[in-house]
């Protein structure tokens, strides 16, 4: 299977994108009555459409929006149209949901395909899938695009983390998809039962969901012997496969700008800035048939960069979130930067949990970390020592450091949960 829209120039992916834009700008208007007020109430048309700068004449759409118009009132299409319906767990509110045509379908399976090979699948490979299936975009849409591409999926979900092992070795899986986090159970797992995964046909890990650090792709690489690929996406523009590494450079995900168009802002003005400098990532979906989303607000923190493999832009890592950033002590931390602190020392692994809590009108800081082995009770005391003289550093934050022993710190079978916030509510 080959993908030549990979190799297309600047100039037709630039005219492309204009193109695809128009058209997305009016169905948008035409189809979703709640997008096209905030167009009447911002007097923009998309007949004011004419280069890609003007796109920033246009309002943003953010997740409220989308709740708001639960549970179909985004859709462009006849609810009646639509083949799948994907939603979030709503946890922090109604859940947003996104509906899908069976274009969007097979639009989808073939980003995905991409992606996955991209990042180092070929068709005939055993791909062993861990995201979880059901309402999250994740399991299934990395599941059909594995099938797109021509490989055997292997549909293992989240969970059951010794039946993961027994698969991955049993079945010869070349390829895992899920998150970094539960591919350090999976590895505590391996070594639980005295297994080395080098040992098994496991070469490829495809990896997303979550933000995640080189710390931890490196402490991936080095525990599973696999090189560990950063896959991105998100629910609300189509799911896994929005962008991708490419397995030769692992230099950040490329975006498949054929069919997403990305923007970068100032997350507090909301005002563009160039490539290459900080902020929020925003897209505009170019393909979307069922639910085009036009200028959405993704609240990850990212920059672009120029292409390496294709002349698609890259995304650096993504840093954090600009919903789930900690205000402590009149300071901004995200668990990103705790991670890469704990990962400088080779006797902590990446299972941690933040936990805050108030005493009077002080934040307090415990960052709870787990250690690779069992430590003496000095060696943890240095770690623990070293840790907070690093956080300490970095952001002008005192914390108080407790290094658990090996298992102690509860697994996810899917997004980590790293931030436990005590504090009174306002």
């Amino acid at each position: 299977m080959t993908f030549p829209e990979v190799k297309m120039s600047l100039d037709e992916l630039r005219a492309l994108q204009i193109r695809r834009l128009r058209d997305t700008l009016r169905q948008a208007y035409e189809g979703q009555a709640p997008y096209r007020a905030k167009c009447q109430a911002a007097d923009v048309h998309p007949d004011d459409f004419r280069e890609l700068k003007d796109l920033a004449r246009f309002p943003f759409t953010s997740k409220a929006d989308l709740r708001d118009a639960y549970p179909f009132g985004m859709l462009a299409i006849p609810r009646e149209q639509c083949v799948r319906l994907h939603a979030s767990s709503g946890t922090t509110g109604r859940p947003t949901v996104v509906g899908y045509s069976a274009r969007d379908i097979n639009t989808w399976s073939d980003l995905m395909a991409r992606s996955l090979h991209a990042g180092g699948a070929r068709p005939g490979d055993i791909i062993h899938n861990a995201f979880g299936y059901g309402l999250f975009t994740g399991g299934l849409g990395a599941h059909y695009g594995a099938e797109r591409l021509g490989c055997t999926v292997v549909p293992m979900s989240g969970g059951f983390s010794e039946r993961q092992v027994q698969l991955i070795r049993e079945f010869g899986a070349r390829v895992v998809l899920m998150t970094p986090s539960y591919m350090l159970a999976i590895a505590d797992e391996f070594e639980r039962q005295g297994i080395d995964p080098r040992s098994t046909a496991m070469r490829v890990g495809l990896f997303g969901a979550e933000p995640w650090t080189e710390g931890m792709r490196a402490e991936i690489e080095r525990r599973l012997g696999v090189d560990a690929v950063d896959l991105y996406g998100l629910s609300e523009v189509m799911g896994p496969g929005v962008a991708c590494e490419f397995i030769e450079t692992k230099d950040g995900p490329t975006i498949w700008e054929d069919h997403f168009y990305p923007e970068i802002v100032d997350p507090a003005s909301g005002t563009s800035v160039p490539d290459g400098e900080p902020g929020e990532l925003v897209f505009t979906t170019l393909t979307k048939e069922a639910m085009p989303v036009i200028r959405y607000r993704t609240r990850d923190l990212t920059r672009l960069m120029p292409g390496s493999a294709s002349v698609m832009r890259r995304m650096a890592k993504i840093t954090g979130r600009s919903d789930d950033m900690l205000i402590v002590r009149g300071v901004n931390l995200f668990p990103s930067q705790v991670e890469e602190q704990i990962l400088r020392d080779p006797a902590l692994s990446g299972h941690y949990v933040i936990e805050l809590t108030r005493t009077g009108a002080l934040d307090d800081l415990l960052v709870r970390v787990e250690a690779r082995a069992v430590l003496a009770s000095d060696a943890a005391g240095r770690s623990a020592a070293e840790l907070g003289q690093r956080l300490k550093g970095m952001c002008g934050l005192s914390a108080t450091i407790d290094v658990a022993g090996p298992g102690m710190i509860e697994r996810s079978m899917g997004k980590a949960r790293r931030v436990i916030d005590r504090r009174p509510k306002a």
